[in-house]
């Protein structure tokens, strides 16, 4: 949806979930580095984050070119000195070229849900081949608990996605902490967030010599 007169695209549910996200990821993420956010969307997360993220620097990516361009049209509206240009990553191919160096830790807000299980698959092998040992990932976004949906609303957003395509869906979390640990991201936490979502967070391996 677009409400603005240049390529800014905006989504409601932004203003809604930031405020609670950055109370978590300033307390989770490392103190400086690049975070680098993993399907960005409309850009708004990144331009809300970056300068209230500082010294760290946010990298914000997307495979799609309207996202792109929206993330564009923020960046320059914002003027955010730590936040780079965004870059094009396909989450569903782990082999990503970011051209930034280091990154401390990854970012992916809904979705999961919203994409193929390869996204997810992709995800986690992208964020084992670029974290650092100790490196975050966090994630944002509703979760089935052992099959079970945590409230109505999410049954029928559930139910909704999976009308718009039927490989999207919202994951269980036990399914999704498996695949991380299979990439050597453990679980550090869960932290109950707005609307029946979860902020969830990984922390690659810290190899022991």
């Amino acid at each position: 949806m677009n409400n603005y007169p240049d390529a800014r695209q905006y989504a409601p549910a932004t203003e809604r979930n930031r405020e609670a996200i950055l109370e978590v990821l300033l307390e989770v993420l490392p103190p400086t580095g690049t975070v680098l956010e993993v399907s960005s969307g409309t850009g708004e997360h990144a331009v809300f984050f970056a300068p209230r993220l500082t010294p760290r620097h946010w990298l914000p990516t997307d495979p799609n070119p309207l996202a792109i361009a929206s993330i564009n049209a923020w960046r320059s509206y914002t003027k955010a000195e730590n936040l780079y240009p965004p870059i094009v990553i396909d989450a569903c191919q782990p082999n990503w070229e970011l051209g930034v160096e280091p990154i401390s830790a990854i970012v992916n807000i809904n979705m999961i849900h919203i994409a193929p299980w390869e996204a997810c698959l992709g995800l986690m092998a992208g964020a084992r081949q670029i974290l650092p040992p100790g490196g975050i990932l966090y994630l944002y976004g509703p979760f089935t608990h052992g099959g079970k949906h945590t409230s109505l609303s999410n049954i029928a957003f559930d139910e909704s996605l999976r009308e718009q395509n039927p490989n999207w869906g919202v994951r269980d979390l036990d399914k999704v902490v498996a695949v991380a640990k299979s990439q050597q991201l453990n679980l550090v936490k869960t932290v109950a967030m707005p609307a029946n979502n979860l902020s969830v967070i990984f922390q690659l391996e810290t190899l022991i010599e």
